[in-house]
């Protein structure tokens, strides 16, 4: 069935939605919805959520690592036997570390951001009515609160939750008696997860199939935004690289309860031989990082995305080099496949294999830096608004190139045989990936907020958060980088015990300080959000006078999206201070032959309508012409 037809069919069932949009229950209307745009709620709601207990965990964390001597006996009153006297245990201190890695990489990064952004734009930016299936999407969301669920009631088994590391490598997460937190809490992170994968999946195969079957009248993929192009990608790179983890995690499960050897060889745990041998956990490692390396453009292309319309929209511009930006955006899919060996340059890989992997990780540095370049060319003399989601899209290019430049480091094979798991690649990882990540949700959440909820977010709060979470970042995680050069190891319990790392005992006092007080920021950020939910300023239906589709939609949601004809498209998003133009912005649903002052000759190309008006220019100019020759 063509796309026409199919948004032809859910025009109707669009309407049949509206008819029986009065008479939902609240159950079916905000808690089993199959609206996408209730779904995207759903699904930033509880990201949020996911970040904020992700935060106080690393806060739990960062107060040990700063002051790793003194007892607070008020840990001991929140985390009871976790934390006996005041002081953190070391087996809860690895589980800290472990369950606030997958939260913020799994749950916020990747549910959180591109769950929401998908949803929520997706069927609005294409012009369709909804997802290509909707009851699928409700499940996605389902699955994932599922996995959270799971995730968070590892808590209270009696073992406590999974202490592996995010990573979860064996042999700690393939022998449930290793430590404590090997045993039922590792089972629930596995179960966690598969029940994450499934979600995801199904979110990506939904997001798929509208992107390449709903689009509506005109929207080629060449008019779609930058955007949707991320947001496509990121769903391909779900599609084909998830899946592998859970063949490694059914693999790890045969590992923990059926005696197989997988990922286990010549063990000895306290004093007895164990029976497993032939088993490599280099394998499991080879299976996780085949996810995990395109996991990182899973978190970070969306927020990509976000950013160039962000930018584009506030500095009034044409985003520049719009293909030069989808063809980046298509390299650092493939790449994204064939770079997954330089997490695994100290595992004795063969100095061949290794340098493949160096050139390719150096070679992914490419279309990263024409992405970085675009937009610094795109901000260059724009007429530039400095809304909180403008701040916060700038504030991703500066963490994406001041943690990219230290990508280049840890891509080379010979410097990454020093600076592997110490505080080097902890900073790196957080800069590029989660301080920049987490600016272009924010960069999205304050921009879209007008279209999710129809209210204004407070402004001034918007910038007290911005400014709290730019240096609050920048301080926590900058001095770490110096921490590592000097071979400091990460997840260590505390550097108390060793001479040399005592020395940076005030840094981590200072960047656990850095820490707490970032975290405080972002009370400013929850409440503005929540408040604005039900007290914000009523937004105008364009707020920020953009060219997409979404903004062309009632503020008042109806399911269905429009409530007549799907609008249809007829130029590119980025119509901004175009010369000829009488204002500043040109929707894409505007037709070339209404803005006759402000069409270049290269508007024509593939676009049959704006064809036909340039015919009818010549004629009329070659009319015009024998006429004059005539007299």
């Amino acid at each position: 069935m063509s796309s026409t037809a199919i948004n032809h069919t859910l025009e109707h069932s669009g309407h049949a939605h509206d008819d029986h949009a009065h008479h939902q229950s609240f159950l079916t209307k905000y808690i089993f919805s199959t609206d996408h745009k209730m779904i995207a709620k759903q699904f930033l709601i509880t990201g949020i959520i996911m970040a904020v207990i992700g935060m106080f965990l690393s806060i739990l964390f960062r107060i040990q690592l700063g002051w790793p001597d003194q007892n607070f006996p008020i840990l001991e009153t929140f985390l009871g036997r976790w934390a006996e006297g005041g002081r953190i245990k070391p087996d809860f201190y690895l589980s800290l570390v472990t369950i606030h890695g997958t939260i913020m990489v799994f749950f916020v990064l990747t549910a959180g951001l591109s769950g929401t952004f998908s949803n929520l734009l997706i069927p609005l930016q294409i012009g369709a009515r909804d997802m290509a299936s909707p009851l699928v999407n409700m499940l996605s969301y389902w699955f994932f609160l599922t996995a959270c669920v799971i995730m968070m009631g590892s808590f209270f088994t009696e073992t406590g939750p999974a202490s592996a590391g995010w990573t979860i490598y064996p042999p700690l997460s393939a022998l449930p008696k290793a430590i404590s937190g090997s045993g039922i809490g590792m089972t629930l992170w596995l179960i966690s997860m598969v029940f994450f994968i499934a979600s995801s999946l199904m979110g990506a195969l939904n997001y798929i199939s509208t992107i390449l079957n709903m689009r509506t009248k005109g929207m080629d993929l060449w008019k779609m935004p930058l955007t949707i192009w991320a947001l496509f990608l990121t769903a391909i790179l779900g599609t084909l690289s998830f899946p592998v983890l859970v063949a490694g995690v059914v693999l790890l499960i045969f590992d923990r309860s059926f005696g197989t050897s997988f990922y286990l060889s010549d063990l000895v745990v306290q004093g007895q031989i164990l029976p497993q041998q032939g088993g490599s956990p280099i394998l499991f490692q080879h299976l996780f990082w085949f996810l995990g390396h395109p996991e990182v453009y899973i978190v970070i292309m969306p927020a990509l995305g976000i950013t160039s319309e962000v930018i584009s929209t506030n500095s009034r511009k044409p985003i520049f080099g719009y293909h030069a930006m989808v063809y980046s955006l298509i390299g650092i899919t493939v790449l994204s496949f064939i770079v997954w060996g330089h997490h695994m340059f100290v595992t004795g890989m063969s100095p061949f294999l290794g340098g493949v992997f160096m050139i390719t990780t150096l070679i992914i540095a490419v279309p990263s830096a024409v992405k970085t370049f675009n937009y610094l060319a795109t901000l260059w003399r724009g007429n530039i608004r400095f809304t909180p989601a403008m701040l916060f899209a700038i504030g991703l290019v500066s963490f994406f190139i001041s943690g990219g430049l230290t990508g280049i480091f840890l891509g080379n094979a010979a410097l990454d045989i020093n600076l592997h798991d110490t505080y080097f690649v902890v900073a790196h990882f957080h800069l590029v990936m989660g301080s920049a990540a987490i600016c272009g949700m924010l960069s999205g959440v304050y921009h879209w907020f007008p279209k999710m909820f129809g209210r204004m977010m407070d402004e001034k709060l918007g910038y007290l958060h911005f400014w709290f979470t730019f240096i609050g970042a920048y301080l926590v995680f900058f001095p770490m980088h110096f921490m590592g050069l000097d071979g400091v190891p990460r997840r260590y319990y505390a550097f108390t015990e060793f001479e040399f790392m005592k020395e940076w005992l005030t840094v981590n006092t200072f960047i656990s300080w850095a820490a707490i007080v970032s975290a405080l920021g972002q009370v400013a950020f929850l409440w503005n959000f929540f408040h604005s939910i039900f007290y914000g300023k009523k937004a105008p239906q364009n707020p920020w006078n953009s060219n997409t589709l979404e903004w062309t939609t009632p503020v008042e949601h109806i399911h269905g999206n429009w409530p007549g004809e799907i609008p249809t498209v007829y130029r590119w998003p980025y119509d901004y201070s175009k010369p000829g133009s009488p204002v500043d912005f040109i929707p894409q649903t505007i037709p070339f032959s209404e803005t006759m002052s402000s069409n270049f000759s290269h508007d024509f190309e593939g676009n049959p309508e704006a064809e036909r008006i340039q015919l009818e220019w010549q004629k009329n100019d070659e009319a015009e012409r024998l006429a004059e020759d005539k007299v």
